[in-house]
C-alpha cells in the first residue's frame, strides 16, 4: 500500500493511498480518513462507494464526513468506481466503463480481465485496509450513494455476516429494471437476466437475502428519480420480506453532494450506534 499524500483534517489524517491489484490486474487508489486514536488501538470501519463518473476524490473532498467521523471515531474508506488505465477497455459513453463498473463481477470480453469490483470490494481491499490501517474488521457498515448505493445494498444482502450496518444515497435499487442498470449489466454480464439478480438488491431481497435494517435518503427533487432510482421498488421488496426500512424522501433536493453532504453526519451517526452496539 503506498502513500499517495496525507492532510491533518478534525485531529485525524485523511489520507490517499495506491496499491497494485491482483483482482483488477491495475494500481488502484482509494482514500482513508482515520481519526485520532490511541496507538494500537484499532476502530469501526465505514465503507462508501461512489456513483457513476466518480472516483474517491468526489466524496473526499465534497461528503462533509470527517466531522461526524472524529466525533464517533470511524474510519470512513472511499474506494474508485472501476478499474482505470490505458490498457483498461473504455467506453465512450459516462455510464459504462471506466468510472462505471457498477461494483459487478464482469463476465463478458473485454470487460471480465479488468471489471472485477464485486471481488475487489469484497475480498481484496478489504484485505489490503487490514494490513495498513488501524481499522476493526469484526465492526464494519456500508454506505453510497446512486450506482454506490446499488453497491452498498448489494454487497451487504450477499453479505449479511459482515457488515453490522448498511445505508444508501439515492441508490439504484433495480438495476434490472432502470435503463442505467440494463446497459451495464447487460455490457458486463450478458443478455441473461438470470444472471443479473445477484447484482439486484430487490431480486436479491426476493430471492432470500436479508438484513436487519436500512436506512436510505432520497431527494425528491432528484432528476433521476423516476425513470433510474425508483425507491418505491426496494420499499415493496422489504415490505414483502419484513426488512426495517427507513426511506427519508427529503423535500427539494437532488442528486449532488449537496444533498449527500447534508445528510452525511446523519448516517455516520447511525451507523456508528450500531457499529459499537
Amino acid at each position: 500500500m503506498e502513500l499517495v499524500s496525507t492532510s491533518k483534517s478534525h485531529g485525524g489524517v485523511q489520507g490517499v493511498y495506491r496499491h497494485a491489484s491482483d483482482v483488477t490486474g491495475t494500481e488502484m487508489t482509494f482514500s482513508a480518513f482515520v481519526p485520532q486514536h490511541e496507538p494500537g488501538e484499532r476502530l469501526p470501519v465505514l465503507w462508501y462507494l461512489s456513483g457513476l463518473t466518480c472516483t474517491s476524490a468526489n466524496v473526499t473532498e465534497k461528503g462533509e464526513f470527517r466531522a461526524a467521523c472524529a466525533k464517533h471515531r470511524i474510519v470512513l474508506i472511499a474506494p474508485d468506481t472501476s478499474p482505470r488505465g490505458d490498457d483498461v477497455p473504455d467506453d465512450e459513453a459516462y455510464d459504462f466503463g471506466q468510472g462505471a463498473g457498477f461494483y459487478v463481477d464482469a463476465t463478458r470480453e473485454p470487460w471480465a480481465r479488468n471489471y472485477r469490483m464485486r471481488s475487489y470490494i469484497e475480498r481484496e481491499l478489504p484485505g489490503v485496509a487490514a494490513m495498513g490501517l488501524p481499522v476493526d474488521m469484526t465492526a464494519q457498515g456500508i454506505t453510497g450513494h446512486s450506482m454506490g448505493g446499488h453497491g452498498a445494498l448489494t454487497i451487504a444482502l450477499r453479505n449479511p455476516d459482515r457488515f453490522r450496518s448498511v445505508s444508501a444515497f439515492s441508490p439504484i435499487v433495480s438495476p434490472m429494471n432502470c435503463p442505467w442498470g440494463e446497459k451495464a449489466l447487460t455490457g458486463y454480464l450478458g443478455p441473461d437476466r438470470a444472471d443479473w439478480r445477484q447484482y439486484d438488491a430487490c431480486a436479491l431481497i426476493d430471492d432470500g437475502a436479508r438484513v436487519k435494517e436500512l436506512l436510505v435518503d432520497q431527494g425528491d427533487a432528484d432528476g433521476f428519480l423516476k425513470e433510474q432510482l425508483k425507491p418505491e421498488l426496494l420499499e415493496a421488496a422489504c415490505a414483502r420480506a419484513g426488512i426495517p426500512l427507513t426511506l427519508r424522501m427529503q423535500p427539494g433536493y437532488d442528486h449532488s453532494y449537496y444533498f449527500i453532504s447534508t445528510f452525511m453526519a446523519d448516517h455516520i451517526a447511525w451507523h456508528a450506534e450500531r457499529l459499537r452496539g
